[in-house]
């Protein structure tokens, strides 16, 4: 299963683009992707999501192609991590997925440390007046962050920006050993979608490996979409439990029999761990016995089987 997830999406776009793009990313294999919105500071106090509600009924499922599943994104540009940390988390309530753009040192090296964040999305056609460490980005590959390399940047770059381009991904590549990426295509039209084999060819001249690459469109994406999903809907790694099973036999005298049958099972399964703490040296509550006590317990039991002996 391939993922992009960011496709470019403004107010401005129009349902038919918007429809095109989504039929194209289905033609080329993409069965999961995220309509990016990229926001302006300074972030709305009570954010909603903007997207539009895409219709049931297109020219592309009538004609026989089904469009893929879609994510909503907000991506956030970020120069001063301290102004707007507390935003976070109320933008998160309102997408599906959220990604910061450091724009300085600062702000990449807070996303890369300190933000809870899936994913850390960078402009690489523009010129970055800081090197990308390899303590910073391996400590946020440590934490689950991933790094996002947008292909559609390279089309629509000038020749200073495809330089800018491959030099970005290079140092990024050398500084985080080739893990932990994500490969997008940040496309604003249906003419910035590649396939994924000719994406992976491209970067592997730079230095990202061939499997690396594929796991960017595959298993890395699917974690970062899982692993949101599961922040949204659950409470501390704990899932909502959304139906509960029914039982087959109805109640009634054999609902019984079966209960009385668990409760004796029940009973006997606590007898024998009982006598396994007693063999390896533990009371009823599971601490360990002093040397004393279990000699004590020892002599009880000798005399209790003597007393039998003598009365039979």
């Amino acid at each position: 299963m391939l993922y992009d997830l960011n496709i470019a999406w403004s107010p401005a776009t129009t349902p038919d683009r918007l429809l095109q793009t989504l039929s194209l990313a289905s033609t080329l294999g993409y069965a999961t992707v995220a309509l990016n919105h990229t926001l302006e500071l300074p972030f709305p106090a009570n954010p909603t999501s903007p997207f539009p509600r895409l219709p049931v009924s297109s020219p592309a499922s009538s004609a026989g192609k089904k469009l893929p599943h879609v994510l909503h994104r907000a991506t956030l540009p970020l120069t001063d991590p301290a102004a707007s940390n507390y935003r976070l988390p109320a933008l998160a309530n309102a997408y599906d997925i959220l990604a910061i753009r450091p724009l300085t040192e600062k702000a990449f090296q807070n996303a890369c440390l300190t933000l809870d964040i899936p994913i850390i999305s960078l402009d690489l056609t523009v010129h970055f007046p800081f090197y990308f460490r390899p303590k910073p980005c391996m400590a946020a590959v440590a934490r689950g962050v991933r790094f996002e390399i947008c292909y559609a940047q390279l089309l629509a770059a000038d020749a200073r920006g495809r330089a800018n381009f491959i030099a970005n991904v290079t140092g990024l590549v050398r500084a985080t050993r080739g893990r932990g990426f994500i490969v997008c295509s940040e496309a604003k039209t249906a003419l910035g979608l590649r396939g994924p084999a000719d994406i992976v060819n491209l970067l592997s001249v730079w230095g990202l490996a061939s499997e690396r690459g594929l796991e960017g469109f595959r298993s890395i994406p699917r974690s970062v979409v899982v692993n949101e999903g599961i922040k949204r809907n659950g409470f501390r790694g704990v899932i909502d439990v959304v139906q509960v099973a029914t039982r087959k036999d109805g109640g009634g005298a054999k609902g019984a029999s079966n209960d009385a049958d668990q409760k004796a099972d029940s009973d006997i399964a606590g007898k024998k761990a009982k006598n396994q703490k007693r063999k390896n040296g533990e009371d009823d509550n599971g601490q360990p016995m002093s040397r004393r006590q279990a000699k004590k317990m020892k002599l009880a039991a000798r005399s209790a089987g003597s007393e039998k002996k003598q009365d039979s």
